[in-house]
C-alpha cells in the first residue's frame, strides 16, 4: 500500500510524463514540416517512450493501492529556432525530469517506501542515458556549427541511446 505523501508525488510524475510526450510531438512536428525528417523521427520515438514512461507509473500506483489520475496536460511551445535550440531545450527539459524522479527518491526515503524505492531506480538509470544521449548530440551539433545539417539530419534517428557505455 503506498502512504500518501509517495503516491501524491507519483500523480505528479503522470503528469509530467504526460507533458514529456506532448513536448516530444510538439518538436517533433516542427522538425517535420522544417524538412528535418531525422530529428521528428528521433522526437516521435522520445515522445513513444514518454508514453511509456506515464503508462508504468499509472500501473505501478495502481497496483500499490493508489489511484492515478490523468491530469489536463499544459501545451508545450510549438516554434523553436533552429535544431541546436531544440536540442538544448530537450537537455533542459530532461534536467528537468531528472530533478523531479530525484524528488521521488527522496519522499521514498522520508517514507521509509523501500519497494518504491527499488521500482523507481530504473528511471533513475534511464534519466542518466536520456541526459547523455541528448549530450552527445549536442556535441555534434556544435561541431557542426550549423553547417551539414543534411547530414547530422539523415543520421541523428540512429543515435537514440547509442552513448558511450549506455545500457540501452
Amino acid at each position: 500500500m503506498l502512504k500518501k505523501a509517495v503516491e501524491e508525488i507519483l500523480v505528479r510524475q503522470i503528469e509530467r510524463e504526460a507533458y514529456s510526450s506532448n513536448l516530444y510531438l510538439s518538436m517533433a512536428s516542427w522538425a517535420e514540416t522544417n524538412g528535418l525528417g531525422g530529428v521528428s523521427e528521433w522526437m516521435y520515438a522520445q515522445a513513444e517512450e514518454e508514453k511509456i514512461h506515464l503508462l508504468k507509473f499509472m500501473k505501478y500506483v495502481n497496483e500499490r493501492g493508489g489511484k492515478a489520475v490523468i491530469p489536463a496536460v499544459a501545451q508545450p511551445p510549438a516554434d523553436f529556432e533552429n535544431v541546436k535550440d531544440l536540442y538544448e531545450k530537450t537537455l533542459e527539459h530532461e534536467q528537468f525530469v531528472t530533478e523531479s524522479i530525484n524528488e521521488i527518491v527522496a519522499v521514498c526515503l522520508e517514507e521509509k517506501d523501500f519497494t518504491t524505492h527499488n521500482w523507481i531506480q530504473w528511471f533513475v538509470t534511464e534519466q542518466i542515458e536520456e541526459e547523455a544521449s541528448v549530450s552527445g548530440i549536442i556535441d555534434k551539433l556544435k561541431l557542426l556549427d550549423g553547417h551539414n545539417l543534411y547530414m547530422f539530419d539523415r543520421d541523428v534517428a540512429g543515435m537514440r541511446g547509442s552513448v558511450p557505455g549506455s545500457q540501452q
